[in-house]
């Protein structure tokens, strides 16, 4: 390896701890009680070295939020293959939900935590580019359920947010451990994946 390359891999390194120290600072202390300079403080380094790879700390939750988007684009790559649109719906929902049990943190950094999204938004465009694929997924999958009359005419945005307030209640749920009033941990995940079902059979009209 020459020189450029290992300062590049060097780069890249310190680049994903400050990712990953920030990322355990605000999901343990609230991004609004963390600073640049605690930051640096846990990666033993200067706030300086910090500004070099990010802008503030708006920059480094965008950067961890379009992470986490782009980890469940992926996980969603294989709906493209399931050609019953409702089926698609169900198993986005089954993607939810494993993706919030398996990544707490990401998922607490996108849907959980308080932070200033509009700042966010302003720094850089509008361009959550990985975050609207999941969006805008949703939305077709719900479209295409009505243009086939599986589903009920309704606005998209309004039926997308409720499908998707439904699964976050539950994955919300699940993280804070408030579940276990209604079912017992080893139950809980088949439990989620049953609720999920009731609601994809709620809103199917072609079998009424």
């Amino acid at each position: 390896m020459g020189i450029t390359e290992r300062k590049e891999k060097q780069k890249l390194e310190l680049r994903r701890m400050i990712l990953e120290a920030s990322m355990q600072l605000f999901v343990q202390e609230g991004f609004d009680n963390v600073s640049i300079r605690k930051i640096a403080d846990k990666i033993e380094y200067s706030p300086t070295t910090i500004y070099l790879y990010f802008k503030d700390k708006n920059d480094i939750l965008f950067h961890l939020c379009e992470e986490g988007f782009a980890m469940f684009s992926e996980q969603n790559q294989m709906l493209l293959n399931i050609q019953n649109p409702l089926l698609r719906l169900f198993k986005m929902g089954e993607n939810y939900l494993d993706f919030g049990l398996k990544y707490p943190e990401y998922y607490d950094l996108m849907f959980i935590q308080s932070a200033p999204m509009q700042t966010i938004e302003e720094l850089h465009c509008g361009d959550w580019k990985n975050g609207d694929r999941a969006l805008e997924t949703l939305t077709m999958i719900l479209q295409e359920c009505m243009d086939k009359n599986l589903i009920a005419k309704a606005d998209t945005n309004i039926l997308a947010m409720a499908i998707w307030g439904m699964v976050h209640g539950l994955v919300s749920l699940s993280l804070r451990k408030r579940l276990d009033k209604l079912v017992t941990p080893e139950l809980e995940r088949q439990t989620m994946q049953q609720a999920l079902q009731w609601m994809i059979n709620a809103i199917d009209i072609s079998t009424r």
